[in-house]
């Protein structure tokens, strides 16, 4: 029996799906963030829950963890390469995401609540 090549869309899906990555990811675009800046930023998450998706992105080369020797320890979240070249992933679902509120009339949400902006990228 002939095995099955992976769903692109599936890889992605396990890489950014569920409910918190994409937020998460949102925040890391605006830069360098230490845990407890992601988790005031991503209302709603648990700090076990973040931990968990952090690892989990991590472990996909999408997330960059830097832990300084200090005491108490500082640890810094970015994000990698990989990570950065899912911008245009989140652009594409942004602008499907206020497609689908003009389209349902519902109001488009405030600047922040509708994710990151092209401006927000370094280097854009």
């Amino acid at each position: 029996m002939a095995e099955e090549k992976p769903c692109a869309v599936d890889v992605t899906l396990r890489v950014i799906g569920g409910r918190w990555k994409v937020l998460i990811l949102q925040d890391l675009f605006t830069g360098t963030r230490r845990f407890s800046e992601i988790h005031r930023a991503v209302h709603g998450i648990t700090q076990k829950m973040l931990a968990q998706q952090l690892r989990e992105m991590e472990r996909h080369g999408i997330v960059n963890r830097l832990v300084y020797a200090e005491v108490p320890p500082k640890v810094e979240y970015s994000l990698t390469p990989l990570g950065k070249s899912l911008w245009p992933v989140l652009m594409a679902m942004h602008k499907w995401g206020l497609e689908q509120l003009a389209a349902t009339g519902n109001p488009a949400p405030s600047p922040r609540e509708s994710g990151p902006q092209a401006a927000d990228l370094p280097g854009h």
